[in-house]
């Protein structure tokens, strides 16, 4: 038994080790390595792992299929969020097919130099994401990239715990009622269009804690990535079916917040409407 245990104590270890040695740089080149090969169709041009585990829109397929055979070019909107400690690299994108702009939500895991886990989503469209305002994604938002101080940062669980307190708050429509801890210059942005904070053109959007919402009491959540350094917490959220987007249909959100001193300061979304009952292809 004691033998067995230290076996597990060691592989534990060495996986530990193998993670930690792919740093920022390192998952961040992942990231376009991946999406160089994306475009130029050509998936034997990352190093995938012999079992690499492939959903796109939650479907399992194989690298080089789906968007793979399609993608054209790589815009300049890209939002990255790197997780060290989980050896995951997540990152927005917005790429162009057949001329044509796409939302494009992948999320990599990155085990001994490998590519083993690889998690897209593809939204094409308004009727595809219920929101489309791809003239706001020509760059990253400045707030989502702010470097907080030591004092400002919080622990990977704070920053969890801090952001979890939206969908709380999505649950029984409701961010006040939970205390939401949102700055005063909070905002949101979903497919590109302002939704909530500063410069939110539709009346009482202006403030994104009192801000009108609906419940939305099937809601799950997966935390998908934490980047620790940049202070951004990324969730895998599936609002459930409130009747909002067609029978038996829900918006599926991957939600980055910009969590520093205490606050949610920014909220940014890539989502897409898809069966609420579908799984995510990793549950």
């Amino acid at each position: 038994m004691r033998r067995v245990l230290i076996l597990i104590a060691a592989s534990a270890l060495i996986a530990s080790a193998q993670t930690a040695d792919c740093n920022r740089d390192c998952l961040r080149g992942f990231v376009t390595q991946y999406l160089d090969a994306l475009v130029a169709h050509n998936p034997s041009a990352v190093p995938l792992g012999t079992e690499v585990r492939f959903t796109e829109d939650t479907v399992q397929i194989k690298p080089g299929e789906g968007l793979w055979k399609t993608a054209s070019r790589i815009t300049a909107y890209r939002q990255d969020m790197l997780d060290v400690r989980q050896g995951v690299a997540a990152t927005f994108v917005v790429l162009e097919e057949a001329g044509k702009p796409v939302l494009f939500m992948l999320r990599l895991k990155v085990a001994a130099m490998k590519i083993t886990e690889i998690e897209t989503q593809v939204t094409r469209s308004r009727a595809d994401g219920a929101l489309f305002s791809l003239d706001n994604l020509q760059a990253t938002n400045p707030a989502m990239n702010i470097v907080s101080t030591a004092a400002q940062r919080a622990s990977r669980e704070e920053a969890i715990r801090i952001a979890n307190f939206y969908p709380e708050g999505l649950k029984i429509g409701d961010f006040v009622k939970v205390d939401a801890p949102f700055s005063p210059d909070a905002y949101r942005i979903e497919n590109g269009g302002r939704m909530a904070g500063p410069g939110c053109a539709r009346g009482g959007c202006e403030n994104i804690k009192t801000q009108k919402i609906i419940a939305h009491p099937a809601i799950t959540t997966r935390v998908a990535a934490v980047d620790e350094e940049q202070g951004i917490v990324l969730l895998r959220m599936n609002f459930g079916d409130t009747g909002s987007y067609g029978a038996g249909n829900a918006l599926i959100v991957w939600e980055a917040f910009k969590v520093y001193g205490g606050q949610i300061h920014a909220v940014e979304a890539f989502m897409k409407v898809m069966p609420a009952a579908a799984g995510s292809g990793w549950d």
